[in-house]
C-alpha cells in the first residue's frame, strides 16, 4: 500500500463509499507497520464518524483488528464468557459482575480498556490497587481464568494491538462517538479474548456515547450480529446513562465503592440492579442457572468478594489492603442546591470529566453523588461532594438541574437484544 492508495481510501470514505474487506485489512496492517501514520488514520476515523460504516465494513475492520495480534485459546472443556460496557460514568459493573459471575460458576475472561472521553476505564481503576498487574501474558490470562474462574486484563502488544493504538487516537481526535468504530473496538477485544459468550452493556442517554435509545439499540444489534458472524453467542442490554450509575466518580474511589458492594456494606440499588441483570445474562450465555435470587444470594454471601480478592492476589495485588478501603464519608467540598426543587437533569459528561481530572492528583480523589434523578432537594441540600482541588472549576451547582415538578424516569434496562 502506497501514499496514493491511502489517500484514495480516505477520499472514498469521505464521500460515503464502502471500503471492501481486503482494503480494511490492508489499511490496518499498514497502520501497524507505520506506512499509514496517525494523521491519515485520524482522517479515516473522522470520515467513518461522519459517513458511517456498513455492517460489512464493521466486520472487516473488527477482523483486521483481531488479526493484528494473537488470540486467546481456552480449553474446549470450559465455556468462557465476557462482558463489556460501551462506556459510562461511575460504571462499576465490571468490578462487581466479573467476580460475582465467577462465584456463580462462570468462567470470566475480561479484556478491558482505559478511560475514553468522559467515561471511566476499568483498567485505570484496577491500577490503583497496589501491585495489581493489568498486563497479563496470554498464557497467564488463560491459566488464571481456568484455575481461579476470572481475570481482567488490558489489551497488550500481544492482543489486538491495533485497537490499543486506535483507542488512544480516537480519544485525542474527537472520533470516539462513531458507532462503527465503537462496535469494532469492543467486539475485537471480545473475539481476541477467546470468549465463547459475550454480554454487551450499551449505555444510552446524556452520559453515553449513544445518546438515544434508537442509536444504542442499533449499536447493540450490530455488536450481537458481528459477534455471531465470528461464531459467538451474544446478548446486548440497552441501559440508562442519564445519571451516574453508582455513587462515586473517579478511579480508586470507585474501587472502594465496588468493594463495599461486594462486602455487603453498601446497598446502591441502581448499581446492584444492573449488576444482577448483567450477571444473569452472563450466566445464560454460559448455560448456567441464572435466577435473580441465586445471584443476589451469592453477592450477599460474600463469595463474590472472596473471588475478587483471589483475582487481585493472582494478578499481583495486595488483597488485604482492600478490607480497609472505604468511600470517604466526611471532608471534601460540598456542592449544594441553591434552591428547592426536583432533580430533573444531571450533566453526566461534565461529572465524568471532572472525576477524571480530580483523580489525576490522587486516585482516592473524585466525586461522591448525593442527588439522583427524581429526588427532591431543599436549598442547601448537598448535591455532590468533591474530594480534591475544586479551585477555578466554575459554578458546579449547575451540573444538577432542578425544577418545580419531577420529570419522567428512565428505565434502567430499556431493551435486551439477542
Amino acid at each position: 500500500m502506497n501514499e496514493s492508495h491511502i489517500r484514495h481510501a480516505i477520499e472514498r470514505k469521505r464521500e460515503g463509499c464502502e471500503l471492501d474487506h481486503d482494503l480494511w485489512q490492508a489499511l490496518i496492517s499498514a497502520y501497524m507497520d507505520g506506512v499509514v501514520d496517525d494523521a491519515q488514520m485520524a482522517a479515516l476515523c473522522m470520515a467513518s464518524l461522519w459517513r458511517g460504516l456498513s455492517e460489512m465494513e464493521i466486520f472487516a475492520l473488527t477482523d483486521a483488528i483481531v488479526h493484528s495480534g494473537a488470540s486467546v485459546r481456552f480449553s474446549d472443556a470450559i465455556r468462557v464468557v465476557d462482558k463489556h460496557s460501551s462506556g459510562g460514568v461511575s460504571d462499576i459493573v465490571s468490578l462487581v459482575a466479573v467476580p460475582l459471575a465467577a462465584a456463580c460458576g462462570a468462567k470470566v475472561a475480561k479484556l478491558s480498556g482505559r478511560a475514553l472521553g468522559h467515561t471511566g476505564g476499568t483498567i485505570d481503576k484496577l491500577e490503583t490497587i497496589r501491585g495489581f498487574n493489568v498486563a497479563l501474558s496470554l498464557d497467564r490470562f488463560v491459566a488464571q481464568v481456568e484455575s481461579i474462574g476470572c481475570a481482567i486484563s488490558a489489551q497488550s502488544a500481544e492482543i489486538v494491538p491495533a485497537d490499543k493504538r486506535l483507542y488512544h487516537l480516537r480519544d485525542h481526535t474527537g472520533t470516539v462517538p462513531s458507532m462503527g468504530l465503537i462496535a469494532a473496538s469492543i467486539v475485537s477485544k471480545k473475539i481476541a479474548g477467546g470468549a465463547h459468550g459475550i454480554v454487551f452493556d450499551v449505555k444510552t442517554g446524556v452520559g453515553g456515547f449513544m445518546r438515544t435509545k434508537e442509536e444504542a439499540a442499533e449499536l447493540g444489534r450490530t455488536m450481537v450480529d458481528i459477534a455471531r458472524r465470528f461464531g459467538r453467542s451474544a446478548t446486548a442490554l440497552i441501559t440508562d446513562m442519564n445519571e451516574p450509575l453508582g455513587t462515586c466518580i473517579g478511579t480508586g474511589i470507585e474501587i472502594a465503592e465496588a468493594c463495599e458492594l461486594l462486602r455487603g456494606e453498601r446497598h446502591e440499588d441502581r448499581a446492584v440492579d444492573l449488576v444482577v441483570d448483567i450477571v444473569r445474562a452472563m450466566l445464560r450465555v454460559s448455560d448456567l442457572p441464572e435466577s435473580a435470587e441465586r445471584v443476589l444470594a451469592t453477592l450477599r454471601s460474600g463469595d463474590a468478594y472472596t473471588m475478587f480478592c483471589s483475582m487481585v492476589e493472582a494478578q499481583g495485588g495486595i488483597a488485604s489492603t482492600l478490607d480497609s478501603l472505604h468511600v470517604p464519608r466526611s471532608g471534601g467540598t460540598i456542592i449544594a442546591a441553591g434552591a428547592s426543587g426536583f432533580v430533573t437533569a444531571i450533566d453526566v459528561v461534565r461529572l465524568g470529566n471532572l472525576g477524571r481530572m480530580l483523580a489525576m492528583s490522587d486516585p482516592m480523589n473524585g466525586i461522591v453523588m448525593n442527588a439522583r434523578l427524581g429526588s427532591h432537594c431543599d436549598a442547601g441540600t448537598p448535591l455532590f461532594t468533591l474530594y480534591g482541588s475544586a479551585d477555578a472549576l466554575g459554578d458546579l451547582a449547575t451540573i444538577v438541574s432542578l425544577a418545580p415538578s419531577p420529570s419522567p424516569q428512565h428505565a434502567l434496562v430499556a431493551e435486551t437484544i439477542g
